[in-house]
């Protein structure tokens, strides 16, 4: 059986095709963007059964999100990729308290989802958009909903309650839910297998540093402390987003600026971060600036892995013991300064990077697999693992499927 996982964005598709052989074997990958505009694009990449590629792109105006799935659907057949597809895994950012697990959806389960909009008005509302195009071009399939939050609903009370009134979470469901969470599954579970021992007894720190960014303590291979909370807003800095913030910010800004509450919504969420901090959001760029002396930039660098290191010695408190930490995504995976920041005079939790080990050029091989940048003598794993969230997807889909 082949397995589509569908990443809907409100004006792209990013998509990846896998067989379900012995192992789960990626036979293609692509992208829709700037759909609804006046021009748009298109590409596919198959990957052949010897790791050959070929590419197929076009500028194309791409109406809506039917549109999109019809193009996706076309160049798959078109490379005879379509005739063993059984299921379609959605990517769904917030799953709220309801879904703490991969999701066969149908009429009863996409009314549940619709009812989380409110908690993640920015994603949900474009991801049901791929599900309902799906579910009606082809109804023959199976759909499963994936959900970024399942993965943090293992989260004690002491952890996902906020200090507000017990009415808010009842009535409100305000309380934190995390994300990220099929990259923090992933990567903690390959970290398991790379260290060679179970899961069950690890105690690791995961940090997802990409644009978004999070860190999570996982326990046994369960979520117990994460950084995002209600919405993805919360905790780390991020490249346009402010992480922790004291709530009377808003306030101020709204009584004594005069803002309207969607202006400070788009002002933490679309301007803040590195962005606010120095003008650009591209970590790769902000670092080049930071080299050449320019001091906003360097600033913005301190802000974010102070941030970074003040929550990676917050989850060792929590854990009580720390095996692991583990570096992923864009930023946590190509970037060797920001690892060798923040793993600095980390030797009171014991951690020790080897300056050999954590060059960017050795550690970019984490793009096949897992690299360990720690020194000998460190008490602490310190591991690089590239990210797979759609394998991630479309393995918990296989899951959901044959229940």
């Amino acid at each position: 059986m082949q397995v589509l996982v569908l990443n809907s964005g409100s004006s792209s598709i990013k998509y990846r095709l896998y067989d379900d052989s012995d192992d789960l074997v990626l036979r293609a990958r692509g992208l829709v963007e700037r759909i609804g505009e006046a021009s748009g694009h298109a590409e596919q990449v198959v990957v052949g059964e010897d790791g050959t590629t070929s590419e197929d792109s076009e500028d194309v105006v791409v109406a809506d999100h039917t549109a999109g799935f019809r193009w996706i659907v076309s160049r798959l057949e078109t490379a005879g990729l379509a005739d063993e597809l059984g299921a379609i895994g959605h990517r769904v950012v917030h799953g709220g308290a309801e879904f703490t697990a991969p999701t066969v959806i149908d009429a009863a389960v996409i009314a549940r989802i619709e009812a989380q909009v409110p908690l993640a008005p920015l994603h949900n509302p474009a991801n049901l958009t791929g599900i309902e195009v799906a579910r009606q071009l082809r109804p023959e399939l199976t759909n499963v909903a994936v959900f970024d939050t399942a993965f943090h609903a293992t989260l004690p009370p002491s952890a996902y309650r906020y200090a507000v009134p017990a009415r808010l979470l009842e009535e409100q469901g305000i309380r934190r839910y995390g994300f990220h969470g099929t990259s923090h599954a992933y990567v903690a579970r390959r970290a398991a297998a790379v260290l060679g021992r179970p899961e069950e007894e690890l105690k690791l720190v995961t940090l997802h540093l990409g644009n978004g960014a999070s860190a999570t303590a996982v326990d046994g291979g369960r979520s117990v402390e994460t950084s995002m909370g209600l919405s993805p807003l919360e905790g780390l800095v991020m490249g346009t987003r402010s992480g922790d913030l004291d709530p009377a910010v808003i306030f101020h800004l709204i009584r004594e600026a005069g803002m309207r509450p969607e202006e400070v919504e788009r002002l933490l969420n679309r301007e803040s971060g590195l962005l606010g901090l120095c003008g650009d959001n591209d970590l790769r760029t902000v670092e080049e600036r930071a080299e050449e002396g320019d001091e906003a930039a360097q600033l913005a660098l301190d802000v974010y892995v102070h941030r970074i290191r003040k929550y990676l010695g917050a989850y060792a408190a929590v854990l009580g013991r720390l095996d692991a930490v583990v570096f992923t995504a864009g930023v946590g995976e190509n970037s060797d300064t920001i690892r060798e920041r923040i793993c600095a005079d980390l030797d009171v939790l014991g951690i020790r990077l080897d300056p050999s080990r954590n060059d960017g050029q050795r550690a970019a091989k984490a793009r096949d697999g897992v690299v360990a940048v720690h020194a000998e003598d460190s008490e602490v794993a310190v591991l690089v693992v590239a990210t797979d969230e759609e394998r991630e997807i479309a393995e918990q889909t296989l899951r959901a499927v044959r229940g």
